[in-house]
This record gives structure tokens, C-alpha cells and sequence, in this order.
């Protein structure tokens, strides 16, 4: 593994990364598929803690929704650094960890967070499932599986 005292920087600069890639994949598709201001996804996010309240139009709204998204996208980045020794084994080609990792998140979301908040259940429809998840596997999974992959060959295994 990677020299742990590098590790924070690397997941700071990781989940930064994958976050907005996420959010700008996400907003663009959300573009594509209603013609609406993608902005609108800001408060759809705050509504899993705020609930009916986050659509006050209220710029707050967005604010707390682009911090819920990081939030929730730097968790995903400290599992995946976490386990990263223990989803190596099973999966040894990085490509293959980044896909089900993306998946991992896709379940995570729909299955758990988003039924479990006080989002609006979103309308399950399956072409735009399988576009949700390979938006997940190629913004946060398949990054996150690259740079882990990069980041442990070139450094030594140190126990500091």
C-alpha cells in the first residue's frame, strides 16, 4: 500500500476528482434526457436531508446539494482506498475493480441511500438504470481503481 502519509492527500485529490466528474456526467445527462436547467439536481440531492424544503428555490438548496455530492463522493473514495488491499485480491485487473466498484455504488444509492432519505424515489426505468450505473463505473469507479492501481505500483510498501 501506498506511504500512508501521502494517502489523505491522494484521497483528497481523488475524491475531488471523481466528484466532479460524477456531477458534471450527471448534469449533462440530466440536460440530455429533460432539457431542463441541470442545476435542479443541486436540490434534489439536499432533499435527502431536507426533504420537500430543498425545492424552495432557495440558493442554500444548491450549495447544501453540491456539498451533499462531495460528501457522499468522498466516502466512496475512503471505502474504496480502505478496502482497496481486499478488492485487489478478488479482482485483479483494475478495470474489472472499477466496474464493480461503480456497480457497488450504483446499488449503494438506489438500493439504500436514496430509499432510506427523504428523496423523491426516482422512477425506475431500465435504459436509464444502466446509464446511471455506467455513469457511476466511468466517473468514480474506473478513476479510483486507476489511480489506486498507479499510486501502489510506483510506491514502495512502507509501514509509517
Amino acid at each position: 500500500m501506498v506511504n500512508k502519509t501521502k494517502l489523505p492527500l491522494i484521497i483528497l485529490y481523488s475524491g475531488l476528482l471523481v466528484g466532479t466528474l460524477d456531477i458534471l456526467s450527471a448534469l449533462l445527462y440530466y440536460y440530455i434526457i429533460t432539457d431542463n436547467n441541470p442545476v435542479r439536481i443541486f436540490p434534489y440531492i439536499a432533499s435527502g436531508a431536507f426533504g420537500r424544503n430543498a425545492f424552495s428555490g432557495s440558493n442554500n438548496m444548491i450549495i447544501a446539494g453540491i456539498l451533499f455530492h462531495y460528501l457522499i463522493a468522498f466516502i466512496f473514495t475512503i471505502v474504496f482506498f480502505l478496502f482497496y488491499s481486499y478488492i485487489k485480491n478478488i479482482f485483479r485487473n483494475w478495470i474489472i475493480r472499477g466496474i464493480v466498484y461503480g456497480i457497488f455504488i450504483w446499488c449503494m444509492m438506489n438500493l439504500i441511500v436514496v430509499p432510506l432519505s427523504h428523496t423523491p424515489s426516482p422512477t425506475w426505468k431500465p435504459d436509464r438504470m444502466m446509464i446511471n450505473a455506467a455513469i457511476l463505473i466511468v466517473a468514480i469507479g474506473l478513476p479510483l481503481s486507476l489511480i489506486a492501481e498507479r499510486t501502489n505500483r510506483r510506491q514502495p510498501v512502507t509501514s509509517n
